[in-house]
């Protein structure tokens, strides 16, 4: 392979050679289990392990020392941190909450209301709503991943399908809502306001949440009548899952949701003549189920912060800025391109973050409304976002339903469709407005 240098200095066979652990972890898990037809067979670990060792294996100029040092100092970076934290967190008032019979009674109360060939289109509308009020995929997962968990199981279904529901209907908010950090970057890098972001976006976003909620309506037509989880059904236990919402869409920091539906969930337990030490044992349990989870993402962002070290993240953005064509090759490759740099980031808006000036630069150059590139962004990231198995949501859900990454990926129907909303708005240059000369 030629050694031809980019205009960043990173040549082509270093630039594929920086990018290649993130073809190893993708061969090592995604490809293994679709060959042996099995998602919970290799754990997301141990693929990343692979990775990370190969990773810096592969890192030149350096010594062992300062290779291990680049890759801790990126997996200990402050806002992978404060995931762990929302992990923890989650963990402990998952556990909790369901020891004292909360997600029992809220999901007995929900079924008892809810006609059983909803229960699916009421889930998928409730993560939108919430994500597009909270303006936080994670915060939406952690909310209603433990409630899909259980209606799956009430209603015999597949738990993993359930859990896709809500994955899906995260990310509408995430991309959408007006306090969302991906909005946030998105907006000020294209250099439009957020409310225009908002129209433009929501020709993308919204006909394919409603498409999404039709299915699941649709699909919902032959589900069973639902049954009941034992007998729990005393309104004042959803107390804990009430306040997480509500102070979610009032703003709240997550941390601070989550230690309020811990105190909440203690306090009810107290009444409900359940004792603080084995309240203690069932939050220490949901906290220590988050380890792998942990794991997970340090090694990740300690991969991912090496491909950036090592020139990945300029050489991919200086192949994919190449051979644009018209104003539909100048908005297709502004997608790929922060699709292919959040596939190697693992977050959306660090991808839309890492490609903002270079496709800033690309719609100034070939006429594309900054409100477009702006909606092309903060989509594409979010589709590649929900579908990568290694995603910080995905993990979070996956986490908390006790189930491998990989199983959702066959019922991640909302991604798929704003994929093809996505093409479509390039495709025939939708909204109008934003495409007149």
């Amino acid at each position: 392979m030629s050694d031809i240098k980019t205009d960043n200095g990173t040549s082509r066979t270093r630039g594929i050679l920086a990018l290649s652990p993130v073809v190893v972890f993708l061969a090592a898990y995604v490809l293994v289990s679709v060959l042996i037809g099995d998602f919970y067979k290799m754990p997301v670990s141990v693929a990343l392990l692979l990775a990370s060792v190969w990773a810096i294996a592969i890192f030149r100029g350096r010594s062992l020392p300062e290779r291990v040092e680049t890759y801790s100092r990126a997996a200990g970076n402050i806002n992978i941190l404060y995931m762990v934290w929302i992990f923890v967190l989650a963990g402990g008032f998952a556990t909790l909450a369901k020891s004292i019979g909360s997600v029992e009674a809220t999901v007995n109360i929900a079924l008892s209301v809810c006609p059983s060939h909803l229960v699916l289109a009421m889930l998928f509308f409730a993560a939108c709503f919430i994500s597009l009020s909270i303006g936080t995929s994670v915060g939406t997962v952690v909310a209603l991943t433990p409630l899909a968990v259980e209606i799956g199981g009430a209603e015999g279904g597949n738990t993993a399908f359930y859990v896709a529901v809500i994955l899906g209907g995260a990310f509408f908010g995430d991309n959408l809502s007006f306090i969302s950090d991906t909005t946030i970057a998105a907006t000020r890098s294209q250099g439009c306001s957020m409310s225009d972001k908002f129209k433009a976006n929501a020709w993308i976003a919204v006909p394919a949440a409603v498409v999404t909620l039709a299915i699941y309506t649709v699909m919902g037509i032959d589900e069973p009548e639902p049954a009941t989880l034992g007998t729990a059904t005393e309104p004042w236990l959803t107390l804990p899952y009430l306040l997480v919402i509500i102070t979610a869409v009032m703003g709240w920091n997550v941390t601070m949701v989550l230690t309020l539906g811990i105190a909440s969930a203690v306090i009810l337990g107290v009444v409900y003549g359940h004792g603080l030490l084995d309240m203690a044992g069932a939050t220490g349990a949901g906290m220590d189920s988050m380890g792998e989870l942990i794991i997970v993402t340090l090694m990740a962002a300690g991969m991912l912060g090496i491909i950036k070290e090592a020139g990945g993240i300029d050489y991919l953005l200086k192949v994919l800025s190449r051979h644009i064509k018209g104003r539909r090759g100048a908005q297709a490759i502004i997608s790929i391109l922060v699709g292919v740099v959040n596939l190697c980031t693992a977050n959306n808006t660090v991808a839309i973050i890492t490609t903002g000036s270079i496709s800033r630069s690309i719609s100034q150059k070939y006429g594309v409304d900054p409100r477009k590139s702006a909606s092309l962004l903060d989509s594409a990231s979010c589709i590649v976002q929900a579908l990568i198995p290694y995603g910080a949501q995905t993990l979070l859900a996956t986490s908390l339903a006790g189930i491998s990454p990989g199983s959702l990926l066959p019922y991640l129907y909302y991604p798929w469709v704003l994929a093809v909303s996505l093409v479509c708005s390039i495709v025939f240059l939708y909204p109008r407005r934003l495409n007149r000369k």
